[in-house]
């Protein structure tokens, strides 16, 4: 790890003489003062183009199945070689891209290690990481530096300290780092954000997203998740542990990072309840399961003030009967869009919601480029109803013509941030907790997510 310096050292010695950092892994970290670039700062950084985007998944599990059955239909992208803790898995997806007509990719599996030799081909130019969280991070910074740019799964970074690294990294070795955020590219959320780009909503002032998504038996099952690892970082640790699929859009809508920043946040959890007691209905009291102790509240809340004045509720609740939202809320000055259902409301109407007629038209009108070109295809290949396709179709557009990413290396680590940033503050008993500057000072210049049509 580097070094802290003397502030950051003294600034931790407080911490750990107050006890804040008691229990948790996460809120042990350098914090908020900046270390020095390492290197190029990559706000907005271009590339040499790729000739052809030639991918190494690394995981082919649940997400990484999915993403080998969607990259295939992605010009200018192959799949060259695939890496797995199980060699059989490798193999038999391999053996699909061949019935599919696709070359053999070389496979690099059976070991705890073999991944590293994917990051090391001189074939890969583009790592798609989809492993368990703790290992985002460091296979991201191996394939970095490796000479290749990586992609993750959410989130990215589990602590401050991961999330400093991952932006040093990038910066020095000048590679992209970007975090798979897909439901930045959900139907809705393009459409919210055409909305807010085209100054519909009005000055925009709160937004709010979440993952609210009965898991509990999938967590509980001893296959769900491989070793259980999402239940392990249950009995671990407290807080939001996956706070982007909710924030990430609300992020883009307000140009976070891109002439806003987050400057601090305050979160609180409820007490664990509906582990113990799916445990205990399913397996009996006696089941390991039920006897562990768990420290993940049922239901996180955290709000963030940006520096312009705007806030942004976020939640989690993975643990508790009710209907998949995330919420996907934005409010302006002039309306108001929520989503599950999706609904809008507008000046000079807005004490109701819209018709269905005239909500269907100003859909219409405010579709997305990346939808009305390309949503047909995406929904018939799949991915979460198509936003997993256009994630990576035009991460591949990106990178084979040389353009910046809309998700950087910054973005990718400030939401992830907000992992450790919550417990810290849910430990403290919901005191405000600064959210540090990963750009250090170049949010203020950025120019803002456009609009794009592939």
């Amino acid at each position: 790890m580097l070094k802290r310096g003397r502030r950051g050292f003294l600034k931790d010695l407080a911490m750990m003489g107050a006890g804040v950092a008691a229990g948790s892994q996460l809120t042990g970290c350098r914090t908020f003062f900046a270390p020095g670039a390492k290197g190029s700062a990559i706000m907005g950084a271009h590339y040499a183009p790729l000739d052809k985007v030639r991918i190494g998944i690394i995981g082919v599990g649940a997400r990484g199945g999915g993403a080998v059955h969607r990259l295939i239909n992605v010009p200018g992208a192959e799949i060259v070689a695939i890496s797995d803790l199980y060699s059989d898995r490798a193999e038999n997806h391999a053996k699909w891209l061949q019935s599919k007509g696709r070359p053999m990719p070389k496979l690099y599996a059976g070991t705890p290690d073999a991944w590293k030799g994917l990051c090391d081909s001189d074939e890969v130019n583009l790592v798609y990481i989809t492993t368990p969280w703790k290992l985002h991070t460091p296979m991201a910074l191996y394939a970095m530096r490796a000479g290749k740019h990586a992609v993750s799964e959410v989130p990215i970074a589990v602590t401050i300290d991961e999330c400093w690294e991952l932006v040093e990294t990038a910066e020095k070795e000048q590679r992209h780092c970007m975090m798979l955020e897909n439901c930045c590219y959900g139907e809705s959320e393009m459409f919210a954000l055409m909305l807010c780009r085209n100054g519909v909503l009005g000055e925009l002032v709160h937004g709010e997203g979440a993952y609210l998504h009965n898991l509990a038996d999938y967590k509980m099952s001893r296959t769900g998740y491989q070793g259980m690892w999402r239940l392990e970082f249950s009995k671990e640790h407290d807080g939001n542990p996956y706070p982007t699929h909710g924030l990430g859009p609300i992020c883009q809508y307000m140009n976070i990072n891109r002439g806003d920043k987050m400057d601090y946040l305050v979160s609180v959890s409820s007490g664990q309840f509906g582990l113990t007691e799916f445990a205990r209905d399913h397996f009996g009291a006696e089941d390991e399961r039920t006897r562990w102790e768990y420290k993940l509240g049922d239901q996180n809340t955290t709000v963030i003030r940006t520096n312009r004045g705007r806030t942004i509720m976020v939640q989690h609740n993975t643990t508790n009967e009710r209907p998949y939202s995330r919420i996907n809320l934005i409010q302006g000055t002039k309306g108001i869009l929520s989503d599950y259902p999706l609904r809008v409301a507008l000046a000079p109407n807005s004490h109701s919601w819209m018709k269905d007629e005239d909500l269907a038209q100003l859909m219409k009108k405010y579709c997305h480029p990346l939808w009305d070109k390309s949503g047909e295809m995406a929904k018939k290949v799949g991915g979460h109803g198509g936003m997993d396709f256009l994630m990576d179709l035009r991460l591949c557009h990106c990178l084979t013509n040389g353009l910046p990413l809309d998700i950087d290396v910054y973005d990718s680590v400030l939401w992830s941030s907000l992992v450790p940033l919550t417990e810290r503050s849910v430990l403290k008993r919901g005191q405000s907790v600064d959210v540090p500057d990963f750009t250090r000072g170049a949010w203020r210049t950025a120019k803002p997510l456009g609009i794009v049509g592939v």
